[in-house]
């Protein structure tokens, strides 16, 4: 698995994440490491922190205890300056997209290159060019509430790669959706890995999805990533909580 690869190969590390609300502790003691160029899925049950890990890889919520290196950067002991290095490496597809209603669709891609400097006609071309490759050339002017879900996952994922990022992180990406619009979903899940070579980070608890883009997953069970491997090793694990979330799952599982 994905601690058989040199140090320097991790794109992502985690190590001992903790983290509590309350008295209820959502990550106890959290694990992981993701080779660069590869996707991993974290799947899970909601509510068992899955959204709160990926908020840790972004530095957007600190842990309670442990670290996260992304791209060699610790973000949960960086400065600023060293958070606003991994960001600009950084896509993130939000589980809603969270894009900006009162903004075009061309308008929202174009962004992230706005706010890092461009000038704005470079940045609404490009932007033309990447809704384009994800099949909304043509939804450009319009606004993100006059588009489904599913256009809408497409334009946020445009938002998340416009600045060619080195890591990009999904949160439940295809909760919602259809299973033409999921496979959809998946195969710009895969496109980010393949064609931009970015590593990836995705939760979810939709097992069809994880296996047809994962390079390595794992459950995250009781607050720690259990049975981590290739999609095959975790599908094959005999581990009791493991084979009870593939059994569940098990109508659902296509190739």
């Amino acid at each position: 698995m994905t601690q058989s690869a040199a140090p320097h190969e991790f794109a992502i590390e985690a190590s001992g994440l903790t983290k509590r609300f309350g008295n209820r502790v959502i990550l106890d003691g959290l694990d992981l490491a993701v080779p660069k160029g590869k996707n991993f899925v974290i799947m899970g049950l909601s509510g068992t922190g899955k959204s709160v890990t990926l908020k840790i890889l972004a530095g957007l919520l600190a842990p309670d205890a442990g670290t996260a290196h992304m791209g060699g950067i610790d973000v949960t002991h960086a400065s600023r300056s060293d958070l606003s290095r991994v960001r600009s490496k950084l896509g993130f597809l939000f589980q809603g997209a969270a894009l900006i209603k009162w903004l075009t669709n061309a308008e929202n891609v174009a962004l992230p290159l706005v706010e890092a400097g461009m000038p704005e006609a470079e940045a609404t071309k490009r932007a033309l060019a990447h809704l384009a490759e994800v099949g909304l050339g043509e939804a450009a002017n319009r606004l993100p509430d006059e588009l489904s879900g599913g256009e809408r996952k497409r334009v946020g994922f445009a938002r998340a790669t416009i600045h060619s990022p080195e890591i990009i992180l999904y949160d439940e990406p295809t909760t919602g959706l259809d299973p033409i619009t999921k496979r959809t979903i998946d195969e710009l899940i895969v496109r980010g890995r393949d064609k931009m070579g970015a590593t990836g980070v995705i939760v979810s608890h939709d097992l069809r999805s994880a296996v047809r883009v994962a390079d390595f997953m794992g459950l995250l069970y009781k607050g720690r990533l259990v049975v981590t491997g290739t999609p095959e090793e975790f599908l094959a694990s005999d581990h009791e909580i493991v084979r009870k979330f593939v059994q569940d799952g098990a109508s659902v599982i296509r190739r």
